[in-house]
Formats: C-alpha cells, sequence, structure tokens
C-alpha cells in the first residue's frame, strides 16, 4: 500500500494507510499496519494497530502503537517507528483473537510510555 494525499487538504485517507509498512529509522521491516483504532467519544485516533512476526499470518503479533509515536514516509511509502527490532520484542503485544481493553487508561498508560509518547489524555 501507498501512502497518498488528498491534494486538496493533504490529508491521509484510512483505506489508504491499511496495509502500509511499517520500519524502523535503519530501514528493517518491524511489520505492518493493519488497523487504526479512533476513540468514540471525541473521534481521536489513538491507536494504529501494527503486526509483526510470524509467517503467513501464522504467530503474528499484533500491537497497539500510538498513532503519534510513528512518521509517515511517503518517499519510503511507509510509516517509521524509533523502535529497535529487538525492543518491539518486549512490547505490550496480543494475538489477533484476544485484543485488550483499548479503552482501559492503565493499559494505554502502559503503551504510551513504551513507545516514549505523552498520553494525550494527561
Amino acid at each position: 500500500m501507498a501512502i497518498t494525499t488528498n491534494t486538496t487538504t493533504s490529508a491521509l485517507s484510512a483505506k489508504s494507510l491499511i496495509g502500509t509498512r511499517v520500519l524502523n529509522p535503519r530501514g528493517e521491516n518491524l511489520g505492518k499496519l493493519e488497523d487504526i483504532v479512533i476513540e468514540p467519544e471525541d473521534g481521536r485516533v489513538s491507536f494504529g494497530i501494527v503486526s509483526f512476526g510470524g509467517f503467513l499470518g501464522v504467530g503474528e503479533k499484533l500491537f497497539a502503537v500510538p498513532l503519534q509515536a510513528m512518521k509517515t514516509s511517503p518517499e519510503e511509502r511507509a510509516f517509521v517507528l524509533n523502535v529497535d527490532k529487538e525492543k518491539l520484542k518486549n512490547a505490550p503485544g496480543f494475538d489477533k483473537d484476544h485484543w485488550p481493553d483499548l479503552r482501559d487508561r492503565a493499559y494505554n498508560t502502559t503503551v504510551y510510555t513504551f513507545y516514549g509518547s505523552r498520553p494525550y489524555w494527561h
């Protein structure tokens, strides 16, 4: 998938982002963006759901990543997440059939802290 912008608004469509590669600053592939989580109360995008590991979807782990922790890189057609592959192995993750409660502020604080992002509700 390519990161594309709407030329009149410079906005990114969610549809164009799903499936986008996620790299670290070294250019190592970390996974891909699987989903985007929006909080219905205020319409805020709270997380990008990134897949990592596995083969053909088997053994794959999912990670809720604060969207603010990722930068778009149109030239790479990817998101860049400033996390080493080894550190990502210790990130709070989950499998596709057992998602955490993404409304739980304690869980969310752990995730935001792991990625060095300030929780937006503080």
